[in-house]
């Protein structure tokens, strides 16, 4: 794809008009226009909007939810049950009257207490969980946290891995369907993923398990990114994690939401603490600037971006793309739900993927450089990431091209 080539599936001057205007609301992007953020799978910008209703609620109204009866205390209970209600409809909630919304301090939090306090007293002596153990750490380390504790209890469960296409880094939905058993309790699955960026099929996986069999999907890579629509039968989940971080939303907020409609209802244990309320009044304005902005145009923008490097980064012979490259080629044949999403990983033949780090930021480009989190073999390679968001610009992968390209 050249410089001038508009992305794939937009119209040029409009999409690149609204999204300068989106640019704009971002501080810490216009105050230095040399640097390019490209490590938006980390944690994610925050646009003017998210600042301001944080510094307005601190100015205005601070005080701890559920603890007080004065106004202060009062408007921040009700702006905690509120956002509640908020993240039902940002998900579209088919049943919000029969859902639970847990906060979290993010999705490692979200996904060890749906471990402890769901998991463990739900499962039996032989039960079975299906889990990944190439995804993020986080999507791995909890349910053997899970199984140990049982394990301490006399009570001996089978873990057992979803398969992967190697090829793609896919999950194997057709070798999934021969490992369910009458026995399988449980299966945990991501929605996007955070090395390869490719869109994890979810719906296969209901397929494969059968209608019985509770999912729980780690978001972390996909809310804020694109559309996650639980009203959408091909969304059969019964828990959506994620980081509010990695949504506009400040550092040290997340949330679980639960179906409640297989298996025993999501109750977090022990004494529920002081709330992080500046967080979830971050959050708050997150899913609504998120919302206005179109996750469904933010998906198409990034994408676009993402095919634009691809594209010219496959065809430089030093380097390798991690997954499937053609996923995100703008020739590909590949059918839209097997394409990848706003993040390209890839290694250098000759350069290490940290020395690479260095050398991209030394030329204003922040990227992540190292094993990314990654459980199983993965977590011994280290790889270069370029996660990208709204605020990324076409010029912005195309000086990354010209800088790639003279390492070749």
């Amino acid at each position: 794809m050249s410089a001038g080539q508009p992305l794939p599936g937009t119209g040029r001057d409009s999409d690149t008009h609204w999204q300068r205007e989106l640019r704009e609301q971002f501080p810490i992007l216009t105050a230095d226009p040399e640097l390019a953020y490209l490590d938006s799978a980390a944690t994610s910008q925050k646009p003017r909007a998210v600042l301001e209703a944080v510094q307005t609620y601190l100015t205005t109204s601070n005080a701890n939810a559920g603890r007080g009866t004065y106004p202060w205390a009062n408007r921040t209970t009700q702006l905690v049950e509120s956002t509640r209600e908020r993240v039902k409809e940002f998900l579209r909630d088919p049943e919000p009257e029969r859902s639970a919304v847990h906060f979290t301090s993010g999705t490692t939090e979200g996904l060890r207490t749906i471990a402890r306090d769901w998991l463990v007293p739900y499962l039996g002596d032989g039960d079975e969980i299906l889990v990944p153990f190439a995804d993020h750490r986080a999507q791995l380390d909890p349910w053997l946290e899970a199984r140990r504790l049982l394990a301490e209890r006399g009570i001996d469960i089978r873990v057992r891995a979803l398969p992967y296409q190697e090829a793609s880094g896919d999950y194997d939905h057709r070798a999934l369907g021969d490992l369910v058993g009458p026995r399988t309790r449980f299966v945990a699955a991501t929605h996007v993923h955070h090395v390869y960026g490719g869109d994890m099929n979810v719906h296969r996986i209901r397929e494969a398990v059968g209608p019985g069999v509770p999912i729980c999907l780690d978001a972390a890579q996909s809310i804020g990114h694109l559309p996650v629509h639980l009203d959408d039968p091909a969304l059969d989940v019964d828990f959506v994690v994620f980081s509010g971080h990695k949504a506009m939303a400040l550092p040290g907020t997340g949330a679980v939401w639960a179906r409640n409609a297989r298996g025993p209802l999501f109750r977090p244990e022990g004494w529920q603490g002081t709330p992080n309320t500046v967080g979830i009044v971050s959050l708050r304005a997150a899913l609504d600037w998120l919302h206005t902005a179109g996750p469904g145009r933010i998906a198409r923008w990034t994408s676009g971006l993402a095919t634009r490097l691809t594209d010219r980064l496959r065809h430089l012979g030093p380097y390798e793309i991690l997954g499937c490259p053609s996923s995100l080629a703008a020739d590909s044949a590949l059918p839209a739900s097997q394409r990848r999403h706003g993040i390209v990983t890839f290694r250098h033949r000759d350069i290490p993927s940290d020395d690479l780090g260095f050398i991209l930021y030394s030329h204003g480009f922040m990227v992540r450089a190292d094993s990314l989190c990654q459980a199983g073999a993965g977590e011994r390679d280290g790889s270069v990431r370029v996660s990208l968001h709204v605020y990324n610009t076409e010029e912005e992968i195309d000086r990354l091209l010209t800088v790639l390209a003279s390492l070749t």
